[in-house]
C-alpha cells in the first residue's frame, strides 16, 4: 500500500524513511479531509439547503430544516478517510486503529442519519395528516431503539474483536433481564398498537383521565408516554400502557357530531308551585311561544272536566294548569326555537327528584357548535334568560340564605322589637 507513495516521492527526488512516509500519509489524509469538509459543508450542503427551502414540496422543506444533510456528509467523510487510510498506510496497528475509529464513526453517523430521516417522516405525516390514527411517534421510537441496540452491538463487537453473532447469542440468555429493563417500552409499544388498531386515540383528541389529572388535547403519542396539553396550558404525561389498563374519556365523538350537550338544572322553590289563575293565564297567553300551548291545553282541560262533570269549586277535583308545567312547556319551546340549538338532537326539559334544595328542572339539549368559547356563551345566554323569566310564572328560585339575608332578618326583628317597646 505504501509503494505508490514512496514511488512518487522518489520520482520527485525525495528519499524518505518509513516513518516519514507514514507522517506524510497522515498529513495527506488530514489535508484532504479538511478540504472535503469545507467543500461539502460550506458549498454543497448550503447550496442544497437553499434550493430545498425554495421548493414547493413540503418534504424537501423539512429536509432543508433537518440535520440529515450534515450527517450524511459526515458519513461520507468517514468512508473517504477509510479509503485513504487503506491507500496510503501500511498494514499494521496504526491502520487497524484508524479503520476501527472510522468504522465506529460510520456506524454513529449512519444511526444519526436514520434518526433524522425518521424525524422528517414524522413531521411530514403530522403536517400532511397522513396516518395520524397510528402511534407514529411510538413506532419510530421503537425503530430508533432497535437500531441503537444493533449499532451498540456492532461497536462493542468491533472493539473486542469478536463476531456480533456471539454477542447476540449471549443476549438470548439475558432475555429475562432485557424484559425487565425494557418493560415500559415493550408495554408502550403493545399499547400503541392496540390504541391504533381499535381507533381509541389519535393526535388532537380531547382526552379526559381524572386519575392522572389529564384534561385536554393529545399532542404526542410516544413509545412510553402520551402527552396531554391541559386547558390551563399545563402538560400532563400519561403512561401509554395506562390507556389500555385504565379507563379514559375521549371526546372525539362529540367533536365529530357537531353538537355539544347542555345538561344543567335550576332549583325551584316548591312553595311557589301552584295552579294558574285566569288572570295569570291571560297574561301568559300573550307570549308568542305559549299562546298555542295555553289555548290547546286549556281546551283539553275544559273538555276533560266537562266529560267527567267534576265539581270545580274545590281545587281537589278536575284538571288545571300549573305554573311549573307551563314553565317547562315554555322552556322546551324556547329551546326548539333557539337559533343555536340542534333540532335533530335530543331536546328535553324534565323534573328531577325533589331535594332539600327544591325541585330541580333540568335542561337537556345540544348546541350547534363544539367550540368551547361559543358553547359556553350559548349556554350562559340560555340560562340568563331562564333566570329572568322564572318570576313571570309566579315561581321562585331556591337559594340558600346568605349573610345579607340574615342581616335583613336581624334588622327587621330589631325594628319590631323597637316598635313593641315604644307601644309599651
Amino acid at each position: 500500500m505504501l509503494e505508490p507513495l514512496s514511488y512518487w516521492l522518489k520520482a520527485w527526488e525525495y528519499d524518505v524513511t518509513e516513518n516519514e512516509a507514514t507522517w506524510i500519509a497522515l498529513g495527506l489524509i488530514l489535508l484532504t479531509t479538511v478540504i472535503i469538509h469545507f467543500i461539502l459543508h460550506y458549498g454543497v450542503v448550503r447550496f442544497l439547503r437553499n434550493q430545498m427551502q425554495k421548493s414547493p414540496y413540503l418534504f424537501l422543506q423539512l429536509l432543508s430544516q433537518s440535520r440529515l444533510l450534515s450527517r450524511v456528509v459526515y458519513f461520507i467523510q468517514g468512508i473517504l478517510v477509510g479509503l485513504q487510510a487503506n491507500l496510503w498506510l501500511l498494514q499494521g496497528k496504526l491502520l487497524n486503529g484508524m479503520l476501527a475509529v472510522v468504522q465506529i464513526w460510520i456506524y454513529i453517523y449512519a444511526l444519526a442519519a436514520l434518526f433524522s430521516i425518521l424525524n422528517i417522516l414524522l413531521d411530514w405525516c403530522y403536517k400532511k395528516q397522513v396516518a395520524t390514527q397510528l402511534p407514529l411517534n411510538g413506532i419510530f421510537q421503537t425503530i430508533k431503539l432497535v437500531a441503537s441496540i444493533a449499532v451498540g452491538i456492532f461497536i462493542v463487537s468491533l472493539l473486542i474483536g469478536r463476531s456480533p453473532v456471539i454477542l447476540l447469542s449471549g443476549l438470548g440468555a439475558m432475555t429475562a433481564v432485557l424484559m425487565l429493563v425494557f418493560k415500559d417500552p415493550i408495554l408502550g409499544l403493545v399499547a400503541g398498537i392496540q390504541l391504533s388498531a381499535n381507533n381509541m386515540l389519535k393526535l388532537g383528541d380531547w382526552l379526559e383521565m381524572p386519575k392522572y389529572n389529564a384534561d385536554g388535547a393529545v399532542i404526542d403519542v410516544g413509545l412510553t408516554t402520551v402527552k396531554v396539553r391541559n386547558w390551563d396550558n399545563t402538560i400532563t404525561t400519561v403512561p401509554t400502557y395506562a390507556l389500555i389498563s385504565d379507563s379514559f374519556k375521549n371526546w372525539r365523538a362529540m367533536s365529530e357530531s357537531g353538537g355539544r350537550r347542555i345538561k344543567r338544572s335550576i332549583n325551584i322553590d316548591v312553595t311557589s308551585i301552584n295552579f294558574i289563575s285566569e288572570t295569570e293565564m291571560k297574561k301568559l297567553a300573550k307570549s308568542r311561544l305559549l299562546a298555542n300551548y295555553i289555548l290547546e291545553k286549556n281546551r283539553e282541560v275544559e273538555q276533560y272536566n266537562q266529560e267527567h262533570n267534576w265539581d270545580l269549586s274545590t281545587a281537589l277535583n278536575g284538571r288545571r294548569l300549573t305554573n311549573i308545567g307551563t314553565f317547562r312547556a315554555y322552556l322546551e319551546m324556547f329551546l326548539r326555537n333557539h337559533a343555536n340549538i340542534r333540532k335533530d338532537m335530543t331536546i328535553m326539559v324534565r323534573q328531577l327528584a325533589p331535594t332539600e334544595d327544591g325541585l330541580p328542572i333540568e335542561i337537556y339539549c345540544f348546541t350547534n357548535t363544539v367550540v368551547w368559547v361559543e358553547y359556553e356563551s350559548i349556554q350562559s345566554d340560555i340560562f340568563d334568560h331562564i333566570f329572568a323569566v322564572v318570576p313571570e310564572f309566579g315561581l321562585r328560585l331556591h337559594q340558600s340564605p346568605s349573610g345579607h339575608d340574615f342581616a335583613s332578618i336581624s334588622r327587621h326583628l330589631s325594628r319590631v322589637a323597637e316598635k313593641q317597646s315604644l307601644s309599651a
